[in-house]
């Protein structure tokens, strides 16, 4: 999204991320992020090597980060207006939705449906999500090396005690 945090891509790394996969001994493409076709096309390119045993590849979708990194963040301090308004206009929504009008694919009709879908959909998603039950809490601590590892280990067991002094606390 062409920046980390504050500072932009150009000022953390000496070579655009793509360029990376050269050191690893196999292709990396850069593919405009904002371009659904494009992004479709050269992931199905990637997909296809894999298949035939060629190996990986690493696709950098070059896009740009519209909002703030997080919530304590201010792209106002380090990015221009004119900058975000820009990339706005390349909205990939936006631009596959003019793409399908102006081809005859699709019509008002169509998006209006596929937005009432989409919109039952999230809501579907969100009640199931809702109702599941809490995950164990020491399940983010499983998986992580496929033979375990000493520090996961000791931070298991920080965590324990950091969930016990909670329990303590309920039993003053």
């Amino acid at each position: 999204n062409q920046w980390a945090i504050s500072e932009s891509n150009e000022k953390q790394t000496r070579v655009p991320l793509y360029q990376r996969a050269q050191g690893f001994g196999f292709p990396g493409v850069r593919v405009d992020g904002n371009d659904v076709l494009a992004s479709l096309a050269v992931t199905r390119w990637a997909l296809d090597r894999a298949r035939r045993g060629e190996g990986p590849a690493l696709i950098e979708a070059y896009t740009y980060r519209m909002g703030a990194h997080t919530t304590s963040d201010d792209p106002s301090r380090y990015r221009h207006d004119d900058e975000r308004v820009a990339w706005e206009a390349k909205d990939p929504i936006l631009r596959l939705r003019r793409f399908l009008e102006s081809a005859n694919h699709a019509d008002e009709g169509f998006f209006a449906e596929l937005e009432a879908e989409s919109e039952a959909l999230g809501k579907r998603v969100r009640e199931v999500v809702r109702a599941m039950p809490d995950p164990d809490r020491f399940a983010i601590f499983e998986n992580v090396y496929a033979d375990g590892h000493a520090l996961v280990d000791e931070e298991r067991a920080q965590f324990a005690a950091y969930q016990a002094s909670f329990a303590d606390a309920e039993g003053v």
